[in-house]
């Protein structure tokens, strides 16, 4: 098979994966929130079945939230950079969340040295497949939105953990609320050689 052939193929096997994990809110076969408090949750599965961790776009190095959270140790904050949300099911971005991004955005243009990871996370409804999409989703158009105020591409990099690091457990809106956000941690520098 030539390199051309091998690379449409891997195109077109790349869209029937996306496909088939759901990856279209109006795909979602997600519970309505109105109905039951207390969502029905799949068979928990291995790790190295690709069930289940975070989905990265660029690796940031040691000391990620999950990282952080394995090890028993409190996750990384952002200092200053503030967290945004998003409506349930959504991964568009309101205006209280785009003027977040705003002043996001003025302190990384303040700062130029400093690099962020985005990282985006869910609520615990829905399947983890389902959430991990979602979540990239959150934090590829929080990503977007700030290169479109000025920052430059190379210092973010985006994450998913999907519902895997809440900051809120109980099973109530208010709750599902604080854990469908788009934080911020800001990557260490490397030591220069």
């Amino acid at each position: 098979m030539a390199v051309t052939d091998k690379r449409v193929w891997c195109g077109v096997m790349t869209i029937f994966i996306f496909a088939g994990l759901g990856c279209s809110p109006s795909a979602s076969s997600k519970p309505d929130p109105s109905v039951s408090s207390t969502p029905a949750k799949p068979a928990a599965k291995s790790p190295g079945e690709g069930q289940r961790g975070p989905t990265k776009e660029s690796t940031a190095g040691e000391g990620s939230s999950l990282d952080q959270l394995r090890e028993g140790k409190p996750t990384p904050t952002a200092g200053p950079l503030k967290d945004i949300f998003f409506g349930f099911d959504r991964y568009d971005l309101e205006a209280e969340a785009r003027g977040t991004l705003k002043a996001n955005a003025d302190w990384l243009k303040k700062n130029p040295a400093v690099r962020i990871e985005i990282e985006g996370h869910c609520d615990e409804r829905g399947t983890n497949e389902y959430n991990l999409a979602l979540g990239a989703k959150r934090a590829q158009v929080t990503k977007d939105y700030l290169v479109t105020l000025g920052i430059a591409t190379e210092r973010l990099s985006t994450i998913s953990y999907g519902e895997e690091i809440p900051v809120c457990k109980e099973q109530n809106e208010s709750c599902w609320r604080q854990n469908r956000r788009a934080r911020f941690v800001v990557i260490p520098g490397r030591p220069a050689s």
